[in-house]
């Protein structure tokens, strides 16, 4: 019998510590895993033609000739859209527009450090607005219709959204102007087409009507808009390694170098101050209405005062001179006590704490005048309201009953012939709908009137109705469906 050799001794085993460690290694491996797979899913790099994408750019850039007349066409549409309030025509007006060309030769241009196509981009880019501005003034100018329709006034401030629009539509374009066999580039236009044209024609529509804070307004979104699809076509380029120009002489290498730089920087500065203002009106506008819906939303106002939305203000200059203005109507005034906790309240935002406060109050004192106008013309509006309300459901019952009309037509000449092949007797056959009463409901009846050949059997008369009637009623699938002869 083997004995235990003296002073070895086996190592105990331990189980927690051994499954801690294949824990901690199959944990290892999962991140590793989904590492891998989202690297290989989000990938561009490995699937990206830089030499046909540089072309495809460059071929872009120029504006003029068909280039010019899709533009103006495009424009044209857009205007009339935005004119008419129509979402759908704006779209349509995108779909054909051509404005992406120029500005990708910016972006490239500064990526790549090639001053010659930076300053064609610019010239064309120069003609590209020009040429819309244009189009749109003459359209808005020379037509008869020039209501303010949202569509247009959206565009005429820019907006958090409007400038995530253009970053993700350029980062979107760029994108897919990169990659290996891209297909047809009038659809990757609509990104772009979405933050620029109607910018554009509301710049036009300014100034058709002379009004130049809607036209500076516009083209601020513009400008905006535009510097952020650059950055967006920028940023991606670098990403993907583009080839730098080089050029011969050194000395013209590193001026070139240094001013694209320079450019760069110019452009990401203002599009990243644009940015962060237009997030920071963003969070003050948001935070300005919770505030309001707290506090004016759940106030019970004594007697017949009331908070007046339409006539109330936010406006936002910067985090210490903004104010919200709320104007109350009312004959009783609102305590001060309930005034300064507002004010309270208001302070414990985080944007709203510099921000003036001011609590208009009408229908007092010598505002009594003007409270009893403001009444007079609310109580007319809510009853303008109601009567739109009473015709749209008026006109919702007529459309229904013109429904159900068009729903029982039938085809007459159709029925006419097929009932002559059938009934040799017949000699005519009539038709119309009938109103008939059980003095409990209306009902709209089908009913055929039918003549006979003369000498024709009254039996056979009558078994002729009672079949065409059976027959009429399958035929037309309408149990309702009567027969009965001409003057019966």
């Amino acid at each position: 019998m083997e004995q235990p050799i003296k002073g070895s001794q086996v190592p105990p085993s331990h189980p927690e510590q051994e499954t801690g460690e294949e824990v901690k290694k199959d944990f290892k491996g999962l991140l590793g895993s989904v590492r891998k797979f989202l690297g290989e899913l989000l990938d561009i790099r490995s699937n990206t033609d830089q030499e046909a994408a540089k072309e495809a750019i460059i071929a872009d850039i120029p504006f003029k000739g068909h280039t010019a007349w899709i533009l103006i066409c495009s424009i044209f549409i857009a205007s009339v859209g935005l004119n008419a309030n129509s979402t759908a025509v704006v779209i349509g007006a995108m779909l054909i527009s051509p404005l992406m060309g120029p500005i990708l030769g910016i972006g490239m241009s500064i990526a790549i450090n090639d001053i010659d196509t930076l300053r064609r981009s610019l010239k064309n880019f120069t003609v590209m607005v020009v040429l819309s501005v244009l189009t749109a003034y003459l359209f808005f100018e020379l037509f008869p219709l020039r209501d303010e329709s949202s569509e247009l006034l959206a565009r005429t401030a820019p907006d958090i959204r409007d400038v995530l629009i253009a970053f993700f539509g350029g980062l979107a374009l760029v994108i897919a102007r990169a990659k290996k066999g891209t297909i047809a580039s009038v659809i990757f236009g609509v990104a772009i087409a979405t933050a620029l044209m109607p910018p554009l024609c509301t710049v036009g529509f300014g100034l058709a009507i002379s009004n130049w804070e809607y036209a500076w307004g516009a083209l601020y979104l513009f400008t905006i808009n535009t510097i952020f699809i650059a950055l967006a076509t920028f940023l991606v380029l670098k990403l993907l390694r583009f080839p730098m120009v080089r050029y011969v002489n050194s000395r013209r290498r590193r001026l070139i170098a240094r001013i694209a730089s320079l450019v760069a920087i110019g452009v990401m500065v203002p599009a990243g101050y644009t940015f962060y203002q237009v997030f920071q009106e963003s969070r003050f506008r948001s935070q300005a209405q919770e505030f309001i819906s707290e506090t004016i939303g759940v106030y019970h106002f004594p007697g017949n005062g009331r908070f007046m939305p339409n006539l109330s203000q936010i406006l936002y200059t910067d985090e210490e001179n903004s104010s919200i203005e709320l104007v109350c109507m009312g004959d009783d005034v609102i305590p001060e006590n309930v005034i300064q906790s507002w004010r309270a309240r208001k302070d414990q935002y985080s944007k709203l704490g510099q921000t003036d406060l001011k609590i208009v109050q009408g229908g007092q004192d010598d505002s009594e005048q003007k409270f009893r106008y403001v009444n007079e013309l609310y109580e007319a509006k809510k009853a303008e309201l109601l009567n739109k309300d009473e015709r749209i459901r008026l006109l919702e019952e007529e459309l229904s009953q013109m429904q159900s009309f068009s729903s029982a037509l039938l085809p007459f000449s159709d029925i006419t012939a097929e009932a002559r092949a059938n009934y040799e007797d017949l000699a005519g056959l009539g038709f119309a709908y009938t109103l008939q009463t059980d003095f409990t409901k209306t009902d709209t009846i089908p009913v055929f009137e039918v003549r006979w050949k003369e000498n024709v059997p009254p039996a056979r008369q009558e078994e002729n109705l009672k079949k065409m009637a059976g027959w009429l009623q399958v035929r037309l699938k309408n149990p309702k469906i009567q027969v009965r002869e001409a003057g019966g």
